[in-house]
């Protein structure tokens, strides 16, 4: 299902996203680090605390001058809501198609003269804190780098970190990704558990 990119954005995600930036303003949110300046690349974002995150994303993603992508199930991209999910970003995935999400995913950034996926590299707001590699398969097929992303609720903070490119290596490049969100929020355990997760990777690939 292909997004018609001749329409002009439908009135209801005008609204809808001068909404969330004056939220995202009125709640005093503020960044710390930028996103790079590249065409394309993973977002990968923890923790995934809140229905509150996407709000916060976009209003930081905004303030840097990009609009995010996301993915959605294909059954969401139907009817009246068809323009309005590829309007705030939407990529469609259909799992019941031959290719795999992470191959319909890489073909829509080769596709795409410029993307900034957003993935909630946690999967659920349920996590211990440990990630999914979904967001790591999709880099690395896609061939372009993850930017690691941090949220402080306490202190309305949503950080950037820099752009780390993907090396095979799934364990050793979420340590460099771990070690960073900690050195945002060392005395948080979720970021405690994903280095914990990095490292024992780690371990077990040497005894692969």
């Amino acid at each position: 299902m292909a997004e018609d990119h001749t329409r002009k954005p439908t009135l209801l995600s005008r609204l809808v996203r001068r909404i969330i930036m004056a939220i995202y303003r009125w709640k005093g949110w503020k960044l710390d680090g930028h996103l790079p300046d590249l065409d394309k690349f993973v977002i990968a974002g923890a923790p995934h605390s809140s229905n509150w995150d996407f709000v916060f994303f976009i209003g930081a993603t905004a303030e840097e001058g990009v609009e995010p992508s996301f993915m959605g199930k294909h059954t969401l991209f139907k009817g009246i809501m068809r323009n309005f999910m590829f309007d705030m970003g939407g990529i469609s995935v259909d799992r019941t198609k031959r290719a795999n999400v992470t191959q319909q995913v890489a073909a829509e950034f080769e596709r795409r003269e410029k993307l900034a996926l957003v993935i909630a590299a946690e999967g659920t707001r349920s996590s211990n804190g440990e990630w999914k590699s979904g967001f790591y398969h999709i880099a690395q097929a896609a061939q372009v780098p993850v930017v690691p992303a941090w949220v402080c609720n306490a202190r309305r903070v949503l950080g950037f970190g820099p752009p780390i490119y993907t090396t095979g290596n799934y364990g050793e490049d979420l340590l460099k990704i771990a070690q960073f969100m900690r050195s945002k929020l060392p005395d948080y355990e979720r970021y405690k558990v994903l280095e914990a997760q990095a490292l024992r990777l780690i371990e077990e690939a040497k005894h692969a």
